[in-house]
């Protein structure tokens, strides 16, 4: 008897024969195994054409992207180890992305192969330089000099590494006879500005500064003119200089302080107090903030506030005579003469010509019924005003 096939008579496919079995089975092993391959393939480029390798590591650099470069670069040198442009080059972009190091150990092989290799040399100097590391990139900048004497790029390295290392009077050596030739050069005239004003030649190296300011628009410039000018008390033209940087770059390190001091030291004490308060809202350790801004209350007689910001500010530098001196006259104005007294005293054992001490010193002894000892600080008020007045301009 034939038996009926339901699923057959309802269009159903029939249940496939082993042979069709065996042959979807081994369909998917073909296709597991194609996948499989594909997935830990190696681009032919990256096993046999280790040139194309390097051709793509330089276009990579070229158009900025760095991390492609370097894996390129790495992949070549397995290929080729020790192939030296490719050592160098690998070294450039590792540099760029702060690897250093690893940097240097590449520029260091490179120079095994090509001794003397001026290129090699400066790359060498500038990861150490980039790295912080002043002594070791001073090793490689100074026989550099030695070999191109009128090499500009090389003498501004050099110089501010010196300047960096404290010894900015070589720096100065260093630039000095190149200057006629590179008073155009606005990082030349940069490096030798701030090398002679670290060695204590700051009129002159305002002067430079200040026209690459004006030439580059540099709020950096302008800063370190200004402030530079306040510790010569020229605080009006200092003054000129921080405000224009303050507008060019808010974000420079310190400007609100610097601006505050200039303003306080020409008469604006609102604006002052106004920079004082954006400094320490941008960082509440700042000494001369809070030095400046707790004197200004001090003499408002805001003593409670400003007691905060003036042992805050002996907390963060207690070696400034002029933290203690401004905290000593917050305690006298507050009544604690006996504080005020011991503190004036120490201010005036550090600086024994410092006249305004032994002003107030005077005061608090006649205050504390102590005549002798007012006396004497008298004494010593009139033969430092004496010597004073010998030293004034207006006297031959």
């Amino acid at each position: 008897m034939r038996v009926s096939c339901r699923k057959c008579r309802a269009g159903e496919t029939k249940a496939p024969t082993l042979d069709a079995l065996y042959l979807l089975s081994f369909m998917r092993t073909v296709i597991l195994i194609l996948a499989l391959l594909a997935a830990f393939r190696v681009a032919p480029a990256q096993t046999s054409n280790p040139q194309q390798l390097f051709v793509d590591g330089v276009q990579a650099q070229r158009r900025g992207d760095f991390q492609s470069a370097i894996r390129d670069y790495q992949e070549f040198l397995k290929l080729r180890p020790n192939n030296l442009e490719a050592e160098v080059n690998l070294g450039a972009a590792l540099a760029h992305e702060g690897q250093f190091d690893d940097a240097i150990v590449l520029y260091r092989s490179a120079l095994s192969k090509a001794p003397g290799n001026k290129g090699v040399l400066l790359n060498l100097a500038l990861a150490y330089y980039k790295k912080g590391d002043f002594p070791a990139a001073l090793e490689q900048f100074a026989p550099l000099h030695e070999q191109q004497p009128d090499n500009a790029q090389v003498a501004i390295l050099l110089a501010d590494t010196d300047t960096r290392l404290g010894n900015p009077a070589e720096a100065v050596r260093v630039l000095s006879p190149l200057e006629d030739k590179n008073s155009e050069n606005s990082d030349f005239e940069y490096a030798l500005g701030s090398a002679l004003i670290s060695s204590g030649q700051r009129r002159e190296g305002i002067a430079r500064i200040e026209k690459v300011a004006k030439r580059e628009n540099s709020a950096d410039a302008y800063l370190l003119a200004g402030s530079t000018l306040l510790d010569l008390n020229e605080f009006a033209r200092g003054r000129d200089d921080l405000e224009i940087a303050l507008r060019l770059n808010p974000q420079l390190p310190g400007i609100y302080s610097f601006v505050g001091t200039a303003r306080d030291n020409t008469g604006d004490l609102k604006g002052a107090e106004a920079a004082f308060r954006q400094a320490l809202k941008i960082n509440a350790d700042d000494f001369t903030a809070n030095l400046y801004l707790g004197a200004m209350l001090s003499k408002r007689r805001e003593l409670q506030e400003a007691k905060g910001y003036l042992e805050h500010a002996l907390q963060l530098n207690p070696s400034s005579s002029m933290a203690r001196y401004e905290f000593a006259m917050q305690e006298s104005l507050s009544g604690q003469y006996e504080a005020a007294l011991r503190d004036l005293q120490a201010v005036a054992k550090a600086d024994p010509n410092w006249l305004e001490p032994h002003v107030e010193l005077a005061n608090l002894y006649y205050r504390l019924h102590q005549p002798q000892e007012g006396a004497k600080e008298r004494q010593i008020v009139q033969e430092i005003s004496a010597k004073q007045q010998a030293k004034s301009p207006q006297n031959p």
